[in-house]
């Protein structure tokens, strides 16, 4: 394999968003890894022009989402447990740590690990054990310790 077969699957790699790819050729395996790319939370400001109307007030039956949400790096499919029959790697009111795997996204048969951002409690897991998820997609809120 030369130079720019490994460039080229390094850009795939950066394209589809992997964080691990293993080619076997002739004999020879080449496995290239990367860390993930750190998801920074989003903020949105919303500037309304002056003579725009206030906004009402949110009613009480829609309570704002609670903890900072942890979405999916990648295209793939969500696994909440390392195995079938295993438990999952966490659950709802579970304390987890920064760096503490939350789940599997596999991804072209490559299992990718993701990471708690920080510290904090599981408050929800939102996408069911072998879902389909887009990049975006949200997988869990952690409220922050």
């Amino acid at each position: 394999m030369n130079d720019a077969d490994i460039r080229k699957y390094a850009n795939l790699m950066s394209e589809l968003g992997l964080t691990g790819l293993e080619i076997t050729e002739n004999d020879r395996v080449v496995r290239l890894e990367r860390a993930p790319a750190p998801v920074a939370p989003v903020r949105e400001t919303v500037t309304l022009p002056a003579s725009a109307p206030a906004a009402a007030p949110a009613s009480p039956a829609a309570p704002a989402a609670e903890g900072v949400e942890v979405t999916s790096p990648m295209v793939g499919v969500f696994y909440a447990a390392p195995a079938e029959n295993a438990e999952p790697f966490v659950k709802v009111g579970d304390h987890v740590k920064r760096g503490q795997t939350l789940c599997i996204v596999e991804a072209m048969k490559l299992m990718n690990e993701i990471m708690a951002e920080m510290d904090g409690e599981i408050v929800a897991v939102c996408a069911e054990n072998g879902q389909v998820v887009d990049f975006g997609c949200p997988l869990f809120r952690i409220k922050a310790l």
